[in-house]
């Protein structure tokens, strides 16, 4: 099959889904359209940016990115039999219409939710099928379900005699950075090993608990601490119940996770002594939850969520 793969891929997670496509014998183009650097002409055109956000819900970055995107479909002469595109909020919904020129079957899927993003809604029309991670969402809008995917393996895992932490975390600086260091207090206080970091281009903060960053740092680099991690820790934001990439790195690894995310119960994967739901308002982790080793989930439930059952699921159906 001949798959284009548009996604704003700032993490380099949807990589790996071109990745796999290619393997498995596919003709595969990723437009990565954070590449794509966009630049105002002038400060008039700033202030114009502005009023078309504040008024018609139009953002020249996302112009900018659909008649890149546009271009590059141009170039490829050879018809699509899919588009997937992720984080089609991002493109504006006339250019999102127009990449049904160039393909059979044309797919949204998003892994944020409508409650955090809104402007969501205005691209679900635009695509001939539409997946969220987000079950509410998939409820009120009539979308099909799908999560998160687990992009590593077991394989990467270090030896566990070579862990350098008991627990590790890294997010992006915003409202759950409170419940963040009432975690890091609450691990400190029974002396469990921890790196919990944080991006924050302002970095005013100087939590002794919380490692803080002025640049975002590569997949690679993160795949590093998670390796060398015994547990990793996952806190949703607010408004949100999909599954985080946290919790599919768990996965993939093996590890055992602790999570502020109560939905993640009703996943079959679920096995309270790999995953530990806590109160983000009084987090309790009891240090024997570090003791006890991962117990394997079944190999069926596993491939559901290999990129293998993603992409059964999200582009062959």
């Amino acid at each position: 099959m001949h798959i284009t793969l548009i996604s704003f891929d700032n993490w380099g997670l949807n990589k790996h889904i071109a990745a796999h496509l290619e393997k498995q014998g596919h003709t595969v183009h990723h437009i990565d359209f954070s590449s794509f650097k966009f630049k105002y002409p002038s400060v008039l055109h700033k202030a114009y940016n502005f009023i078309l956000k504040a008024f018609f819900k139009t953002n020249l970055k996302h112009l900018h990115y659909g008649k890149e995107i546009l271009k590059q479909l141009e170039k490829n002469k050879q018809p699509q039999d899919v588009i997937l595109t992720i984080k089609g909020d991002f493109i504006t919904p006339k250019s999102i219409l127009e990449f049904k020129k160039y393909t059979k079957k044309s797919v949204g899927f998003f892994n944020d939710n409508i409650y955090r993003c809104p402007k969501i809604k205005r691209v679900l029309h635009c695509f001939d099928e539409v997946f969220s991670f987000e079950k509410e969402d998939c409820e009120n809008y009539n979308l099909k379900f799908a999560s998160n995917w687990i992009y590593n393996s077991e394989n990467s895992s270090v030896n566990t005699n070579e862990f350098k932490y008991d627990a590790f975390n890294i997010s992006s600086i915003d409202k759950r950075l409170p419940i963040l260091k009432r975690i890091a207090n609450n691990l400190a206080s029974q002396k469990i090993n921890f790196k919990f970091i944080v991006y924050d281009k302002k970095q005013k903060d100087d939590d002794k608990n919380i490692h803080y960053i002025q640049k975002h740092m590569p997949l690679t680099e993160v795949n590093d601490y998670i390796s060398r991690s015994k547990v990793l820790l996952d806190i949703n934001r607010i408004g949100q119940i999909g599954l985080t990439f946290r919790v599919f790195e768990s996965l993939g690894l093996s590890k055992k996770l602790i999570t502020t995310n109560t939905d993640i119960k009703n996943y079959d994967f679920y096995n309270p002594n790999n995953i530990l739901i806590i109160d983000e308002k009084n987090p309790v982790i009891p240090a024997t939850f570090f003791e006890n080793e991962y117990e394997k989930i079944p190999e069926s439930i596993y491939q559901k969520y290999t990129l293998e059952g993603w992409c059964k699921n999200v582009i062959f159906q």
